[in-house]
């Protein structure tokens, strides 16, 4: 296993996902919502921000590996479906929603396995609307993760229409990967 900046940073970023679950669970009296809310969305938008600059950094400074292209959607993955969760026990988000972000992310990992285990990895490389997708998605969370109002800003409906347009994005990027993998086999008989 190679360890380097990038591969810390993705680390760091799995540790921080059990801490952003906890400060919801801590004992009441602890902190007040504020805090809680204001420390979960600053780790969550800390976190969001390693999840970009590890790959910045890997690509940089030439340090991409095998071992990094695995564990980084990883690491995306548990952030994103944990804090979902919280969203969805707290009242922010409709589990529909978080059915939907999280049921496409198992299938298109699954399917990526499956189309590198017959060798066609590439057919369902990282499209822009996976970007967009992942973007609106993490915005939505930081948004209803903070669920307060600022500079007049009501962060829970911003991050609600956010996250319902992830969702869309979500559905559309899933539609895509799952065309372009038929393509592939299709092309394979």
């Amino acid at each position: 296993m190679p360890l380097n900046l990038p591969i810390l940073l993705t680390w760091l970023r799995i540790l921080l996902i059990p801490l952003v679950v906890a400060v919801f669970y801590l004992p009441d009296g602890w902190l007040t919502p504020h805090q809680i809310n204001l420390i979960a969305a600053g780790m969550f938008g800390f976190a969001a921000i390693t999840d970009w600059l590890d790959g910045y950094l890997a690509r940089k400074l030439n340090q991409t590996s095998a071992f990094g292209a695995f564990l980084d959607p990883v690491a995306d993955k548990i952030m994103v479906a944990a804090a979902l969760i919280v969203l969805v026990k707290l009242g922010r988000v409709d589990a529909l929603i978080a059915l939907i972000i999280i049921g496409r992310e198992i299938t298109i990992s699954a399917l990526r396995e499956w189309m590198a285990s017959i060798g066609a990895r590439g057919s369902v490389a990282v499209s822009m609307i996976g970007k967009l997708k992942t973007v609106a998605q993490m915005v939505a969370i930081l948004f209803l993760l903070f669920h307060e109002t600022v500079f007049g800003l009501d962060t829970h409906l911003i991050g609600t229409w956010l996250i319902w347009l992830a969702a869309v994005l979500t559905l559309w990027s899933m539609v895509y990967y799952l065309r372009q993998a038929a393509g592939e086999m299709g092309r394979r008989g």
